[in-house]
């Protein structure tokens, strides 16, 4: 890929929710990643998914490997590489690294054709890249793909709504040692779920990993901890508490397969709608 220009994709052109889609062709950035695997085998067991494009940044060792034997499914006909080449696609998918976001972003705004993204610490520059093709094509954005934990983000503001600042809430986070940032952005966007319900602003409401016990902080903080260690794919606890009683919300991810089924679904939600920044929440209807 050149820089600054990003892949060049067609658009697959199969039309939109509504409009009699049998087949959803997705692009998958990233491919030989953690993610990138997942999506691979996911696409392989959803009947109206259908994988176009595996694409690598140059240099990485799974260049000119048939993508499913990089995800340790068999061979499925695409082969990674730098672009897409001749293959027409509906969606982009792209959970790689926060630095590639603008440039994946443009070239599909360039092509015409949807975006998933589930790349989190993103910088604020690279937020506007994002903002701007959203103007241009329909992106689907959130920090996490998980339909549990989107229906846990619903379940989170309510509570907050009905339990107001009467009660101290903390926030628990773990993921493996690889991630890099940290809260989560799962945890970030909890936290404002939180702060949405009780009427906060949440920047003013955080903290993250304060040496004090949430009990000896003022109730109306917002307390995020945040934990790295082995090879946790993603803890995340959400606790409403006060002298009377404790009340704790919980979602464990087993596999990054409930990442990519979401993603998946997400794509199938995306193709051909009306440009815009859309999330998880407007997919499930939430």
């Amino acid at each position: 890929m050149t820089e600054g220009t990003g892949p060049v994709f067609k658009p697959g052109g199969s039309g939109g929710p509504g409009e009699g889609v049998d087949m959803v062709k997705v692009a998958i950035m990233g491919a030989a990643g953690r993610m990138g695997g997942a999506l691979i085998r996911c696409a392989g067991q959803t009947p109206d998914i259908r994988l176009v494009a595996a694409v690598e940044q140059p240099g990485n060792a799974a260049l000119g490997r048939d993508a499913g034997l990089v995800a340790g499914i068999g061979a499925v006909g695409v082969i990674v590489s730098e672009g897409p080449g001749d293959a027409a696609a509906d969606v982009m998918i792209d959970f790689s690294a926060h630095e590639a976001a603008p440039e994946h972003a443009r070239a599909a705004a360039a092509a015409g054709i949807a975006l998933v993204l589930g790349t989190t610490g993103l910088t604020a520059g690279e937020r506007d890249a994002v903002l701007a093709a959203a103007r241009r094509v329909p992106i689907v954005w959130a920090p996490n793909m998980s339909l549990g934990v989107n229906l846990l983000f619903a379940a989170v503001e309510k509570a907050a709504s009905v339990l107001r600042t009467g009660y101290r809430v903390e926030l628990e986070e773990t993921h493996h040692a690889h991630k890099k940032d940290a809260p989560s952005g799962t945890a970030l966007r909890l936290g404002e779920k939180v702060a949405a319900g009780r009427g906060q602003d949440f920047a003013a409401a955080m903290l993250h990993n304060p040496l004090e016990p949430a009990v000896e902080l003022p109730p109306d903080r917002i307390v995020i901890r945040s934990r790295r260690e082995g090879e946790v794919v993603g803890d995340h606890t959400v606790a409403f508490e006060n002298k009377a009683e404790r009340i704790e919300f919980t979602h464990r991810a087993r596999s990054r397969d409930a990442f990519a089924m979401g993603a998946l679904h997400a794509a199938r939600w995306v193709a051909g709608r009306a440009p815009g920044l859309y999330d998880m929440q407007d997919v499930l209807g939430l």
